[in-house]
């Protein structure tokens, strides 16, 4: 199946861009979720009548990004959870927990932009993460987990 790429995708290509992909994953992923349309002459045409429309909106989405990036680097975010003498958690913190409490600061975070690339944190400490708020704009944190009194 062919589709036009109505923004960014990962691995994939960028606004414009007319690309081949799997029948499933346009049908249920990249159609659905606004990210394509398939590539008929219909849908040729009228993405080349609104391409200056849909770049300028992939532009504003960039800038709040980038704001929103400036104002959450290098930010140290401290978790309190319950934990045995040993350091180890009872339980784990995720990336939800983490969201949260980066809501909770004041920062418009959703929780799949948290990366936990080696997963779940499960002992006290500090943990260096990144917090993708854009393709192009990934974000460094770091997380201190402690003990809960």
């Amino acid at each position: 199946m062919q589709v036009i790429l109505l923004e960014k995708v990962a691995n994939l290509g960028v606004l414009g861009d007319i690309v081949k992909v799997k029948d499933g994953f346009g049908r249920n992923f990249l159609i659905p979720q606004g990210k394509a349309k398939r590539a008929s002459e219909a849908n040729k045409a009228e993405f080349a009548a609104r391409r200056a429309e849909l770049e300028k909106q992939q532009a504003d989405i960039l800038t709040a990004a980038t704001v929103r990036g400036a104002k959450l680097s290098g930010y140290v975010l401290t978790v309190s959870q319950k934990a045995g003498v040993d350091g180890r958690l009872f339980g784990s913190v995720t990336n939800g927990d983490i969201a949260e409490g980066l809501v909770a600061a004041g920062f418009e975070v959703v929780k799949s932009e948290v990366r936990m690339p080696t997963g779940p944190l499960k002992t006290i400490g500090d943990f260096p993460l990144t917090v993708a708020l854009h393709h192009d704009i990934v974000v460094d944190i770091t997380v201190t987990v402690t003990p809960e009194a």
